[in-house]
């Protein structure tokens, strides 16, 4: 197939880009999420993820909307061997097309975009084809943000909550900085193996008992965001969604692993800032609290171990189940979803074998994946536009350092959600071949290719920098639920970014030096 569009031709007119103007839905909906619980009269609505949902669903509609009605696109014509792009009245969504294959790879035989020219029988493309107009390129957005990135992100991130909410890990031990230094070191090195969500869904609850003595906790639970709800799963794919999509275009399963250095320089300086702020938090904690912390103490045990199972379940199908690949060690390639349909298969298992008393010991409901559910569906269709404008200018940005990559996929996985912006960067780094760069192919770009260190730095940046803000990744809006389910006062989104600029960005920097450079 071929789409040639206005930007491929110079001397047609530019390819359009979406105003500026048209970026308000996605800064509305995150104004919301900031600005909702901190006002009396919208705190209490704000709380429903029925709220959540209507404002999410209302921003939605305007950007739809917005592409509904706007007016330009392109018509192909073939005229002696030569195709020349026109203006017509409607055009999909630049990087709906090229742009969006890192994701809809996982989705073979997916409908093709509007505007997408067929080859005929006999190979040639046809005399003239207008790119559909209207409500076909409304359809083509929901395509591409519903179904090829919505469905498989929450598919992935319900799984691991479910499945790690049948998993109890019991007991009440005494709340010292090592104890909880412990639990999040390993709580990171878990993340990796069972997926961020995972992860955070198995420790959370135990590490908020362990500490519901104590008085200063918020710091805990920012440290346990930082290194268990992100950082931490930057070793395999399965890890965080990032690293699954760029799985999905063609990136090997175990690539991730050669990231190790960056994860043990991360974590490793976190754990140690973590040491010394709980340590100055635990000499400061009243008298009262530390002696009902020491006398309020039962064993570790962990319940629930048949869930281990369906986690490995879900892995499997993850590493395995690519459309667009082969099952190993045959020819047979996985029907469109089935991986997302396996998936759930590993859900209803593990609801049919656990117990239901120990999801009621674990505190478990759906209000936490509720709430990522209601506020991502506005997110993925309002970022679409914001996401259409970097597809279109971004190898015009003047990027080609790692450092560079690094910084722009970071700042924007910070308020943009990481997995799409690891998308847009990832397609906007396969356009480039920089001199003595060694280069990975094939993968789903335009050149085929991707310069292995932008990769790297597009992977950190994304992962790392999705702590920043509570909508940077998935299960950091999950954990702050969980947090303030059981009583502890989470700051707010603003609040909570002073955490990051103090610590996280300064570890950035370092780490920049030290790898990116």
């Amino acid at each position: 197939m071929m789409l040639l569009t206005l930007a491929q031709h110079a001397a047609e007119p530019e390819q359009y880009v979406p105003h500026v103007f048209w970026v308000w839905p996605f800064v509305a909906i995150l104004l919301s999420i900031a600005v909702f619980p901190l006002m009396r009269r919208t705190h209490h609505w704000w709380e429903e993820n029925r709220s959540k949902l209507i404002v999410a669903l209302i921003l939605a509609a305007v950007t739809l909307l917005y592409y509904g009605f706007r007016g330009v696109g392109v018509v192909q014509h073939h005229e002696g061997g030569a195709a020349h792009a026109a203006e017509t009245h409607e055009q999909p969504p630049a990087g709906h097309e090229a742009g969006a294959h890192a994701v809809e790879a996982g989705h073979a035989g997916a409908p093709a975009a509007p505007g997408e020219t067929a080859m005929s029988a006999a190979g040639e493309a046809p005399a003239e084809r207008r790119t559909p107009a209207g409500w076909r390129t409304v359809l083509a957005v929901l395509h591409h943000a519903v179904l090829a990135e919505y469905v498989p992100f929450l598919t992935l991130l319900f799984s691991l909550y479910v499945i790690a909410g049948g998993i109890v890990v019991r007991g009440d031990v005494r709340a010292t900085p090592t104890v909880n230094t412990a639990i999040l070191g390993i709580g990171a090195l878990l993340a990796s193996f069972i997926g961020t969500t995972g992860a955070a869904m198995v420790l959370i609850r135990f590490l908020l008992k362990t500490n519901s003595e104590r008085t200063r906790k918020v710091h805990t639970v920012v440290f346990f965001i930082f290194l268990v709800a992100n950082i931490g799963g930057t070793l395999l794919p399965i890890g965080d969604p990032p690293l699954f999509l760029g799985y999905l275009a063609g990136v090997d399963f175990f690539w991730t692993l050669r990231l190790w250095k960056e994860w043990v320089f991360m974590v490793g300086l976190l754990l140690v800032v973590y040491y010394a702020w709980d340590s100055w938090a635990y000499k400061h904690e009243p008298e009262p609290a530390i002696r009902l912390d020491d006398t309020q103490r039962q064993p570790m045990r962990i319940a629930g171990l048949i869930n281990i199972v369906w986690l490995l379940g879900v892995v499997a199908a993850v590493a395995t189940l690519d459309p667009a690949k082969p099952f190993p060690g045959t020819q047979w390639h996985a029907w469109p979803y089935f991986r997302e349909i396996v998936q759930l298969a590993m859900v209803g298992l593990s609801l049919l074998t656990t117990s239901k008393a120990l999801r009621v010991e674990n505190q478990f409901n759906y209000v936490a994946i509720g709430e990522v559910a209601c506020l991502f569906i506005g997110i993925f269709i309002t970022m679409q536009v914001p996401i259409e404008i970097l597809q279109t200018e971004g190898p015009a940005l003047g990027l080609s350092q790692p450092w560079h990559f690094f910084w722009a996929t970071g700042m924007l996985s910070s308020f943009l959600d990481n997995a799409p912006t690891y998308v847009v960067y990832f397609a906007t780094a396969g356009t480039l071949a920089p001199p003595g760069m060694e280069l990975m192919a094939p993968v789903k770009t335009a050149t085929g290719a991707i310069p292995v260190p932008l990769l790297v730095a597009i992977s950190c940046g994304a992962v790392f920098m999705g702590a920043n803000t509570y909508i940077g990744n998935g299960p950091n809006f999950m954990v702050k639920a969980i947090a303030e389910q059981s009583g502890v006062k989470m700051p707010s989104f603003f609040g909570y970014m002073i955490y990051p600029l103090m610590i996280l960005i300064p570890a950035f920097i370092l780490l920049t030096l030290v790898f990116m450079m």
